[in-house]
């Protein structure tokens, strides 16, 4: 039986591909959501990948995941720097919740070297493109026993 995962994904994040491909590389959003539904299968995991531009939204899926006790990975956007809505929804979970960037926000503007959400997650992993959600995706394996 697979373990229901959600990746759910912040402001602009549906635009990879064509969103700053310097900083975010050429994958596009199609992509992400296949190399995240493929290494969850492998891992045992039945992912549910969402993508949002509103916080609300974002919000209430969090609280799915809490109420379901449901394992997140998250890469928050721009909702990184400011939602503390969003952060006080991510503190109330009840399963492991990997925070996520593509880029690394410490080598970037310093508005995004502050993260509201690191506090309350289990951990962060940043910097290695997509690829940092094949880290947090096996970080979650590990952490649950996937």
């Amino acid at each position: 039986m697979s373990r229901r995962v959600l990746v759910l994904n912040g402001p602009n994040l549906g635009r990879l591909g064509s969103r700053e491909p310097d900083v975010y590389g050429a994958t596009s959003y199609a992509g992400l959501v296949d190399t995240c539904r493929v290494l969850g299968k492998e891992l045992g995991f039945d992912v549910d990948v969402r993508e949002t531009n509103d916080e609300g939204e974002m919000i209430r899926w969090l609280h799915e995941a809490a109420d379901g006790s449901i394992p997140v990975v998250l890469n928050p956007g721009a909702f990184t720097h400011y939602s503390y809505g969003m952060r006080d929804a991510a503190a109330q979970r009840t399963a492991p919740l990997i925070e996520v960037h593509i880029s690394n926000p410490y080598t970037r503007e310093a508005f995004r070297h502050t993260s509201v959400v690191a506090a309350v997650a289990s951990g962060t992993v940043a910097g290695f493109g997509i690829g940092s959600y094949r880290l947090a995706l096996r970080a979650l394996a590990e952490e649950i026993g996937g």
